[in-house]
C-alpha cells in the first residue's frame, strides 16, 4: 500500500444553531482501503457523511479529494473526479427493471443521460456491460425484475451497481446493512469485499461486528469528535470506544 491520502479533512466543523454536531474531525483516508465512520447514534458520523459528500457546508475546515480543495465545490464536479455517494443514484427509478435502472448509470457515465430518444439500438450495446455489472453484484437472475418488488437487501446491491455504473474511485457507502437481516447482511459486506478491489470506500456503519472483517481502518466518532482509530482489533479493545457503546442507546447490540 502506497499509503498515498485520497481524502482527507482537515478541522472539519459542523454547527447548527448553537449545537456543534461535528467538532475539528480531521479524517485521513488511504487509496484503496476500506475505512469506516463508526460510533453510537448521535455520534455525527451521518453529519461527517454529509459534509464530505457537499450536501451540507461546513461551517469551518476544509475537504481534500486527491490534493484538490474540493470544500466549496459544487456536489456534481466533485462526483465528476471520481467520488461518488451510493444513494445520490440509487435505484432512482422504482418502476423500471434491474436492467434499465443499471444502464441509466452507464448511460450517465457516457454523458448521455438525457437522450432517451436515442435508438433503443444504442442502448442495446449497453446491455452487456450492464449484465456484466449485475452478475458482479450476484442480481443477474433479477435483470427483468421490476426494481420495486426486490427484496430489500437486494435494492442495496443494485445501488452498489448503479454506483460502479460511474467507475468511481471513490464510493461513499451510508450505512449500506441498515435494516438488513443477517443473511442479507452477509451478502452485502460480501459485496462489499469484492467491489472494493482498486477502489477506495468510506462507509458510515452503525454496526461494529459489520467493520470486523470486512475494513482496513476505522474512525470511532463520538459527540462529534474522533475518539479513536485504528484497525478493528486496536478499536474495539479501547476501553473509550467500549464505555462509548455501553454507555449509549445501542441497546440492541447483542454483543454488550
Amino acid at each position: 500500500m502506497s499509503g498515498e491520502i485520497i481524502l482527507e479533512t482537515r478541522g472539519l466543523t459542523k454547527e447548527f444553531k448553537g449545537f456543534t454536531a461535528v467538532s475539528d474531525v480531521n479524517l485521513k483516508v488511504q487509496r484503496g482501503t476500506i475505512h469506516a465512520l463508526i460510533g453510537p447514534n448521535g455520534a455525527g458520523k451521518t453529519t461527517v457523511f454529509n459534509l464530505v459528500t457537499k450536501f451540507l457546508p461546513p461551517t469551518a475546515g476544509s475537504i481534500h479529494f486527491k490534493g484538490e480543495d474540493i470544500t466549496h465545490e459544487a456536489p456534481a464536479v466533485t462526483a465528476r473526479r471520481g467520488f461518488v455517494r451510493s444513494f445520490q443514484i440509487s435505484a432512482t427509478f422504482p418502476h423500471l427493471t434491474v436492467m434499465e435502472n443499471v444502464r441509466i448509470g452507464l448511460q450517465r457515465k457516457l454523458g448521455t443521460e438525457f437522450h432517451f430518444w436515442k435508438s433503443e439500438r444504442s442502448l442495446d450495446k449497453l446491455n452487456d456491460q450492464a449484465m456484466a455489472l449485475l452478475e458482479s453484484v450476484d442480481l443477474a437472475s433479477f435483470a427483468d425484475s421490476v426494481t420495486a418488488d426486490m427484496p430489500y437487501g437486494r435494492k442495496r446491491a443494485l445501488e452498489i451497481a448503479t454506483t460502479l455504473a460511474l467507475e468511481p474511485d471513490m464510493m461513499l457507502l451510508d450505512e449500506p446493512t441498515q435494516g438488513m437481516g443477517h443473511e442479507d447482511i452477509e451478502r452485502v459486506v460480501a459485496l462489499i469485499r469484492k467491489v472494493s478491489a482498486n477502489r477506495t470506500v468510506l462507509m458510515v456503519e452503525h454496526n461494529l461486528s459489520v467493520v470486523a472483517n470486512l475494513c482496513d481502518r476505522i474512525t470511532v466518532l463520538t459527540r462529534g469528535s474522533v475518539l479513536a482509530e485504528g484497525t478493528y482489533d486496536e478499536v474495539s479493545k479501547n476501553p473509550q470506544v467500549l464505555a462509548a457503546y455501553v454507555g449509549s442507546d445501542n441497546i440492541n447490540d447483542a454483543h454488550h
